[in-house]
């Protein structure tokens, strides 16, 4: 049996399913909201690569790799997409990432919700020893909501990866262990819950 297998984790704001091929148009749409591909700092697909980058996905979890999910908001609409991925089932380890929303859900708690679901699974159910986040050094609006989580900076990972544009990526490294998992785990549901 795999570390990972295919789950809904679904909640009040969200549901996260398993990713499908037939999210293909939902997907397109919602990265067309907000033109999120031209962010140079990340990589959300262009709607003509998304079916590609669904085969992608698809194919790291047949590799036992990557867990990659649909993200949709409380209407059911899809909202984006989102992984376990950099797996290390031995070590007991997962990274969430991969992750982009359409730009009508940022800011609203779908995000917080989904960090709370994909962390509540990995911890209690995966039984995980530490949950790691990565984003660009310079992608300030993701490296703020990670730290909301109150994820722990670990370090920086300096001209750790070549981008598309052919720049050098400097890779910030945060994370989240077990033994703080409780705090964590009452801190985003605080957030959840009070009035907005």
């Amino acid at each position: 049996m795999t570390f990972l297998q295919p789950v809904t984790l679904s909640g009040k704001h969200a549901s996260l399913v398993p990713l499908a091929a037939t999210h293909l148009e939902g997907l397109v749409e919602a990265a067309h909201d907000g033109e999120l591909w031209r962010l140079w700092y990340t990589l959300v697909p262009k709607p003509e690569h998304m079916a590609a980058e669904i085969e992608r996905r698809l194919s790291l979890l047949g590799k036992d790799s990557m867990l990659p999910f649909t993200v949709l908001d409380a209407k059911g609409h899809i909202a984006g997409m989102t992984t376990y991925m950099n797996v290390d089932g031995a070590n007991r380890r997962v990274e969430i990432g991969s992750t982009w929303y359409a730009q009508r859900v940022q800011r609203t708690p779908l995000n917080t919700e989904c960090k709370l679901m994909l962390l509540r699974h990995a911890f209690d159910t995966l039984r995980c020893i530490a949950v790691e986040f990565r984003t660009h050094r310079l992608n300030i609006q993701s490296r703020r909501a990670i730290e909301r989580l109150g994820a722990q900076l670990d370090g920086m990972l300096r001209a750790h990866q070549i981008s598309p544009n052919g720049s050098l990526r400097d890779t910030a490294v945060y994370s989240i262990t077990a033994a703080e998992w409780p705090t964590i785990q009452a801190h985003l549901q605080f957030q959840l819950d009070r009035p907005r």
